[in-house]
C-alpha cells in the first residue's frame, strides 16, 4: 500500500505558524500583507519588502518545532510505504519532524532560504534575518548587491515545474491519499485529490473545516487533526 499525503497550513497552526487565509490569518488581518508575498509589489516597493523582513524576523520560523501531526507522518512513513508528502507549506516542519526529505514535495517553496534576484545566490534564512534584527531594514545580496527574497513562490510566478510533476505522479499512483490540515481550495494543488481519486485511490480527509472535495471522499475526519490524525494512520497502518 502506498500512501501519499497533501498537506497545508492547518499542520502548522500548532506549532504557533499562522495560516494565510484563515479567520485569523496573515491576510485575513492585515489584506496589505499580501503584497509582500506579490512579485511586482515586492521587487517594485522597498517599503514592501522592508514589511516583509520586519514579518520575516519575528516570525522565527526556522525556531518552530514540529508538531503531533508533523510527527505522525513522519513515524508512519517507518512502517508503511508513503509516496510522497506532498505539502502547500514553507516552514520545513515535515523535514524537521523526520520525514524524508527526499519524500517532501514543498510547491510553494521554503521559506527556511533566501536567493538573489540578480545573481541567483542563496543561503539560509537566519543569515539575511540576522542582518535584520541588527538592524537592515532591506538586506541586499553581499555578492552583488541584488534585491533578496525568500525561495517560496510569490504571486505572479510559475510553480516549479518538475516539483508539480512529481506531485501528480505520486498522486496518480497512491493506493491512499491522505489530505490533512488543508480546505483544498488552492489549485492546481487542490486538483491533485479528485486525481488521486479518479485513479482509484482511497481518500481521506483530515481537517478542522469542510471542504470542495469533502462528498467524494471516503472517509473525512473533523475536529482536531493533531488528536485525530494519529489515530487515522494508526488505523492505516494495521491494514496496510
Amino acid at each position: 500500500m502506498r500512501v501519499v499525503f497533501l498537506t497545508g497550513a492547518g499542520v502548522s497552526t500548532a506549532a504557533g505558524i499562522p495560516d494565510f487565509r484563515g479567520p485569523q490569518g496573515v491576510w485575513t488581518r492585515d489584506p496589505e500583507a499580501e503584497r509582500t508575498s506579490t512579485l511586482s509589489w515586492y521587487l517594485g516597493d522597498e517599503d514592501v519588502r522592508r514589511k516583509a523582513w520586519q514579518m520575516r524576523a519575528q516570525a522565527s520560523m526556522w525556531e518552530k518545532e514540529p508538531t503531533h501531526a508533523h510527527r505522525a507522518i513522519a513515524g508512519f512513513a517507518e512502517t508503511v510505504d508513503v509516496g510522497a508528502v506532498i505539502t502547500q507549506n514553507v516552514d520545513g516542519l515535515h523535514q524537521a519532524a523526520g520525514s524524508d526529505p527526499a519524500s517532501v514535495l514543498e510547491v510553494h517553496g521554503s521559506a527556511l532560504s533566501w536567493r538573489c534576484e540578480l545573481c541567483a545566490a542563496t543561503g539560509p534564512m537566519e543569515e539575511p534575518v540576522a542582518r535584520v534584527h541588527a538592524g537592515e531594514p532591506d538586506p541586499r545580496c553581499a555578492e552583488c548587491g541584488g534585491i533578496i527574497r525568500a525561495t517560496t513562490i510569490l504571486f505572479e510566478e510559475a510553480l516549479d515545474a518538475t516539483v508539480i510533476d512529481e506531485a501528480h505522479n505520486a498522486a496518480a499512483r497512491c493506493d491512499v491519499m491522505v489530505a490533512v490540515g488543508t480546505g483544498l481550495g488552492v489549485y492546481p494543488v487542490a486538483g491533485l485529490f479528485p486525481l488521486a481519486a479518479r485513479n482509484g485511490a482511497r481518500t481521506i480527509i483530515v481537517n478542522a473545516e469542510g471542504t470542495p472535495f469533502d462528498s467524494m471522499a471516503d472517509e473525512v475526519v473533523g475536529g482536531d487533526l493533531q488528536e485525530s490524525l494519529p489515530v487515522v494512520l494508526e488505523r492505516l497502518s494495521r491494514s496496510s
